[in-house]
């Protein structure tokens, strides 16, 4: 193949460049051609160009990656190093080691995409300000950092309250020590962190309790003893409805606990024990609090007229719950359109057609014609 030839295939798609010979890959022009197109293309130019400054500078714009596959004496050239980083962060990890202990290459990586971190000497890892630059972007960053900047208190707590699972990544005493834990509950949006937290604090109930005050869920970590624990137990549900799953069997029977969960939302009666599911008189009273608790209660009161009129009366869209018998109830129906509107788009094709529903539904809103 001539050199035109080769020109054209490479200009047609830069991979054909790998499989011309290595003469024609050894040709300068057609060898920029292709990096220019893909810099990862430096990995099969010719022998006598690996070294070539022009040619790995031209690839490495761009992309940063094909670094690695740099000649190792151009690898300590330092604006080689740069135009990769500049590029991309994350080629740091390609560098030679004499620039992953180089501060302010390290900060242009990091700056570029903090988790290149990971490729920096040991001795930058301790650097407050390159791992705060770090944490900046992404809190799981913390990961990387020195020991002793594990243990770093303000450090720590920028890294959670960008994202609070870095708490894995803290040094042990801090995940033991109960005023910092307390501290960071307070400054962190929410406490998923608190899986993390020491086995001594999980323990502890002034800890438990504003952890599962800022995120029920948090109750699915604590120690065992505090779920079956009243004022635990309730102010998680309180805070977070699904959280109700985690409570003790006992607390799961009470129905005061329940009950805060479907104020929230009905569904949360899933987690219910199944004595309350099968209680009536429960089954009434969780209903007319959120409609929506019918899908969770036993199947025989599904088909119980009483009860499903009480749950459209609450919330239209319920009848989706209901046996198909009173789901095709004209009375029911009714009160579910009364409701909600948009419930006319649940009913079956002949409901859809009652002159009294649609009426209801209409003027309420015009739009449910479009549902019909």
């Amino acid at each position: 193949m001539k050199i035109s030839q080769a020109l054209k295939a490479v200009k047609y798609n830069e991979k054909n460049f790998k499989d011309l010979s290595e003469d024609l890959r050894n040709d300068k022009n057609i060898a920029l051609q292709a990096v220019k197109a893909n810099g990862y293309l430096l990995e099969y130019v010719g022998k006598k160009l690996k070294k070539d400054y022009e040619i790995t500078i031209a690839a490495l714009k761009q992309n940063g990656f094909a670094l690695e596959f740099v000649h190792k004496d151009l690898k300590k050239n330092k604006e080689i190093t740069y135009e990769a980083i500049k590029q991309n962060g994350y080629a740091l990890q390609y560098s030679d080691k004499i620039f992953k202990n180089n501060r302010k290459i390290v900060m242009l990586a990091v700056k570029k995409y903090c988790f290149s971190v990971k490729f920096a000497h040991i001795s930058l890892r301790k650097d407050k300000k390159i791992i705060l630059e770090a944490i900046k972007k992404y809190g799981y960053c913390l990961k990387y950092a020195s020991p002793e900047i594990k243990k770093n208190k303000k450090i720590v707590i920028k890294a959670l309250k960008k994202n609070v699972f870095s708490l894995m990544y803290a040094d042990k005493s801090l995940r033991n020590d109960k005023n910092f834990i307390l501290s960071a509950l307070k400054v962190c949006n929410w406490g998923t962190f608190f899986e993390f937290v020491g086995k001594k604090l999980k323990k502890d109930k002034e800890v438990v309790l504003k952890a599962v005050k800022q995120w029920g869920m948090a109750l699915q970590f604590v120690d065992k003893t505090f779920k079956k624990d009243k004022q635990i137990v309730t102010s998680a549900v309180r805070q977070y409805c699904n959280s109700l799953e985690h409570a003790d069997e006992s607390l799961k029977k009470n129905p005061k606990i329940v009950i805060e969960a479907i104020k929230q939302n009905g569904y949360a009666l899933k987690y219910a024990h199944n004595d309350l599911k099968n209680n009536r008189s429960f089954i009434i009273k969780s209903v007319r609090i959120n409609g929506n608790s019918l899908s969770y209660a036993d199947e025989k009161f599904r088909s119980d007229k009483e009860i499903v009129l009480e749950a459209v009366k609450q919330n239209g869209n319920a009848i989706i719950h209901a046996s198909k018998q009173l789901r095709d109830d004209k009375e029911i129906a009714l009160e579910a359109v009364k409701n909600n509107c948009f419930t006319i788009q649940h009913l079956n094709k002949i409901l859809k057609k009652d002159k009294q529903i649609i009426l209801v539904a209409t003027n309420q809103n015009k739009y449910c014609l479009k549902l019909l």
